[in-house]
């Protein structure tokens, strides 16, 4: 699959392991666990917000590569074939034939994740959600309801678990067991998420941008869940808003998905 780049509008600046973000005039935040230097975004130059909606992806971090699976890939243990597959709505980049970094932003304590899962009405298959940290600590796991057609559903990470830390990476997975018993591979995608801080100046274009005009600015800036979730937010208010959906499948195809692209919004 082809992923179709964009022009890079960050200034951004790599630490020693990690990526990092020159932020203005906003001072740095402490690793306590010195793994890595702090990211941090800065504002894009734009003159006036519109509601167009141009994503600018932020260059991958450095060693170690996040790797990852951003398609359920062919048929795995009991599991049928789906198509279309399992997807992470997720920007990757396919640097092989084999191997792929999947790996997004996001600014959210408690962020929404997005898949389009293939899955036919009364599916009987265990579906399971899972977040680990760095170390490979499994931090929170929950069995997904799947809705009563295929389309794409949101995650979002319950208040109840700790807020991710910022500049730290946290790696996902996403997973149907065909096998009732889990006994069989599933079918699964898997990517790293990482927390930055926004300084002051996106932060008031946000306070102060109408809620169609807030998706443009994170993807301005490279952020790509809140990206995802704030337009997913209008288009299930306004389901028959053709420029949302319009938008919507612009954003999606532009990350290379367009396989998805067209797939209805079921659930968050």
């Amino acid at each position: 699959m082809k992923l179709i780049s964009q022009p890079i509008k960050l200034s951004l600046a790599l630490a020693v392991g990690c990526s990092s973000l020159l932020l203005g005039q906003t001072s740095t935040i402490a690793d306590p666990a010195n793994f890595r230097q702090p990211l941090s975004i800065q504002p894009s130059n734009t003159a006036s917000i519109n509601t167009t909606i141009n994503f600018t992806p932020p260059p991958p971090p450095p060693d170690p590569p996040p790797g990852g699976r951003v398609l359920g890939g062919a048929k795995r243990g009991t599991c049928p074939l789906f198509k279309p597959e399992l997807t992470a709505l997720v920007p990757f980049t396919q640097k092989t034939s084999l191997a792929v970094d999947v790996w997004g932003l996001t600014t959210a304590a408690h962020p929404t994740f997005w898949f389009y899962v293939p899955l036919p009405k009364n599916s009987d298959y265990p579906v399971e959600f899972v977040l680990q940290d760095e170390a490979s600590n499994q931090i929170y796991q929950t069995a997904i309801a799947i809705p009563d057609q295929r389309g794409v559903i949101g995650i979002s990470l319950p208040k109840t678990v700790a807020p991710l830390d910022l500049n730290k990476r946290y790696r996902w997975f996403f997973s149907i067991y065909c096998d009732p018993e889990k006994q069989s591979p599933p079918v699964y995608v898997e990517g790293v998420i990482q927390r930055v801080n926004l300084n002051q100046a996106i932060a008031q274009q946000l306070e102060t941008a109408k809620p169609q005009q807030q998706p443009a600015i994170y993807a301005q800036n490279g952020i790509w869940y809140e990206t995802l979730t704030t337009l997913a937010q209008l288009r299930l208010k306004n389901p028959n808003d053709r420029k949302l959906q319009a938008e919507w499948q612009n954003l999606i195809t532009s990350i290379g998905l367009s396989d998805v692209a067209t797939q209805p919004i079921v659930s968050q």
